[in-house]
């Protein structure tokens, strides 16, 4: 294990930089690892101050400058695409909001050395009180909504079901990623399209596609100072990439399967939209949808993923979900479609066999 090289890459941005990067050098430098490892920054939308603290704070990292912000995708592909060229054997990708536990990346490198099916690990992710949940890996919705398992939960009341043991997850979450060398040359690396939100839940498809696991990694524990109430002034992003990630990912039979569900879904959420104030932004997830590009890049992209496949949509199914269950919007409306939405599920989960 010892002869195993670790790259931890992380992304950087303006105020994020400044606020984080001293707090997440210090986890990287207290890791107790006794192989290998280098740190890769991308700083995006780079500044003289966010350069200056970089250099002062890690003079022995590599460092990407961006002078523009072109995503979370884009950024984190730069960390991990020069340190494949590098050589390394692991790539941790960490978000720069986290610290995380000196054995992090031990256990990580652990559980993927018992395992070479293991295509990406998530350690446990807490947030900063220790206490609380951020997620136990992520589960993905058969319309594509992604959630973190267990978000904003008492740790203490899931403590005896996690155990200390792996077990599968459909996606590891962004903010901690572990993938195995060989499992990233098959697969390839995030999807820039997404820009950000869901490009770790379609990178963990492509990984059950190729034949690999994702899997939760509970021995490492890291600290994630995430907040999804900052992300709700997202929601374009959200919606837009979960519709992407069913296009490209599920294969054409199960997509007419789900077809009447997702219909009844938009309906539901051109109206909530509506009462909401963010009706705009469901219509340019539309429009997006009737541009030619869009079409170029779905063709593309589902060609990549669909020439990935070893797995059927059957083995994969059980892995996904009906309910959306862990969110802090768990209102009635949620409650009342979860149990409808759960069973059409399960019928659909039953006649899929290809």
């Amino acid at each position: 294990m010892n002869n195993k090289k670790v790259a931890i890459v992380t992304l950087g941005w303006r105020e994020y930089t400044t606020k984080y990067f001293e707090a997440f050098m210090a986890s990287a430098r207290a890791q107790d690892y006794p192989g290998e490892t280098m740190v890769f920054v991308t700083d995006n939308e780079t500044s003289p101050e966010t350069y200056e603290l970089i250099a002062k704070t890690a003079p022995d990292a590599v460092v990407i400058l961006n002078k523009t912000n072109d995503g979370f995708a884009k950024g984190m592909n730069d960390g991990m695409r020069e340190a494949l060229r590098q050589g390394y054997d692991y790539i941790a990708v960490i978000n720069i909001h986290t610290t995380f536990e000196p054995d992090y990346i031990s256990e990580l490198v652990k559980a993927m050395e018992a395992d070479e099916k293991i295509g990406v690990a998530q350690g446990l992710m807490l947030m900063p009180d220790k206490q609380t949940i951020s997620s136990l890996g992520n589960a993905t919705h058969f319309l594509g909504f992604g959630y973190c398992r267990g978000y904003n939960y008492k740790y203490e009341d899931y403590k005896s079901a996690i155990g200390n043991r792996q077990s599968a997850i459909f996606y590891p979450s962004g903010t901690s990623m572990f993938f195995r060398r060989e499992a990233l040359e098959r697969i390839g690396l995030m999807d820039e399209e997404y820009w950000m939100y869901n490009e770790d839940q379609e990178i963990g498809w492509r990984v059950w596609l190729a034949g690999y696991k994702c899997v939760l990694a509970p021995k490492a524990v890291m600290y994630s100072d995430y907040q999804f109430k900052r992300s709700m002034a997202k929601v374009y992003w959200m919606d837009r990439n979960r519709i992407i990630s069913l296009l490209i990912c599920f294969k054409l039979p199960t997509l007419f399967l789900i077809l009447p569900a997702f219909v009844i879904m938009e309906i539901g959420q051109i109206f909530f939209a509506l009462a909401n104030g963010w009706l705009k932004d469901k219509l340019r997830v539309y429009v997006y949808f009737l541009q030619p590009r869009t079409w170029f890049y779905l063709v593309k992209a589902r060609r990549r993923n669909q020439s990935l496949r070893t797995t059927k949509d059957r083995e994969i199914a059980p892995l996904i979900t009906g309910e959306i269950k862990h969110q802090e919007f768990e209102d009635w409306k949620l409650r009342l479609i979860n149990p409808v939405f759960d069973l059409y599920w399960r019928i659909a989960r039953s006649v899929i066999w290809w």
